[in-house]
């Protein structure tokens, strides 16, 4: 996995000055990749177009390849949603779950 790549998210529980994170746990729907690793500990300032980035990266996606994300099965966030407010009003058991696809699966 590149290095630069996962900079930004770490796998383990880490709080820095100020900057506290959440864990966030991503699961494959549909005929996404499943990753290796699922569970990632995130700012919480960061926003669903971060984190969509992110998984297209990981991924490997081409530009051309659609990429969906949902919050607990329910609904598509929209890209300038925060991680703090989803978790906030959304967390299960201390996490954020939030499923991607490559095909529309719910919302």
């Amino acid at each position: 996995m590149d290095e630069e790549l996962t900079s930004e998210f770490s796998t383990s529980r880490v709080v820095t000055e100020n900057k506290e994170k959440i864990e966030i746990l991503l699961k494959a729907t549909g005929n996404a990749p499943i990753l290796k690793t699922k569970k990632w500990m995130v700012e919480k300032e960061k926003t669903v177009a971060s984190i969509h980035e992110f998984l297209r990266k990981l991924l490997k996606l081409d530009p051309s390849d659609s990429l969906f994300l949902y919050v607990n099965q329910a609904f598509a966030p929209p890209p300038d949603q925060t991680m703090r407010n989803l978790y906030d009003c959304y967390n299960t058991d201390g996490r954020l779950v939030l499923h991607y696809c490559k095909t529309q699966a719910w919302g």
